[in-house]
């Protein structure tokens, strides 16, 4: 497991092509290998999520280190009714630092500017205890627990929902 490291100073940005080209290369390694993209140019000819370029310019960001401008992270921010559900990702090596907390208080401040009325809410698959711990200290509740179809199969997911920054 990786050390804590004080996070770099982020920063959200529009997601470009070749962002997104570099998520599809990401690799995690297990437990979190199912969280992977699939090719760049299986995701173009399918029109999947950020492949798509309005749907990337209307719900996904790249996450920026501010100091270097390297793409550490990505986020999406879906638009639902009275509710914006958040999704994100570090780049691998990112991972396991401690940076989720803040990369989570980040995006909530983004969703807030974006639906100040709205929810915020996020879901996490039950097993992930490392991204847990991570929402829970940027101020998330777990509200419910369901079943739900993912890339890599059925689910068991908790949605936790922001009460607040912790």
């Amino acid at each position: 497991m990786s050390r804590a490291v004080e996070a770099p100073p982020l920063q959200l940005a529009p997601m470009t092509e070749r962002d997104g080209q570099a998520i599809c290369t990401w690799r995690y390694p297990e437990p979190y290998h199912l969280f992977k993209w699939p090719d760049w140019d299986d995701m173009v000819r399918e029109e999947k999520e950020f492949a798509d370029p309005e749907l990337r310019r209307l719900q996904y960001l790249a996450v920026r280190n501010a100091a270097d401008d390297s793409l550490v992270g990505y986020v999406q921010l879906f638009p639902m009714e009275g509710t914006i559900r958040l999704g994100m990702g570090l780049r691998p090596d990112c991972c396991g630092r401690g940076w989720g907390a803040h990369l989570t208080r980040l995006v909530v401040q983004e969703a807030s500017r974006r639906q100040p009325e709205a929810e915020i809410d996020l879901e996490v698959e039950q097993w992930n205890r490392r991204a847990i711990r991570a929402y829970e200290k940027a101020g998330f509740v777990v509200t419910d627990q369901y079943e739900r179809r993912a890339s890599h199969g059925i689910v068991r997911v908790n949605c936790m929902v922001w009460q607040g920054m912790a």
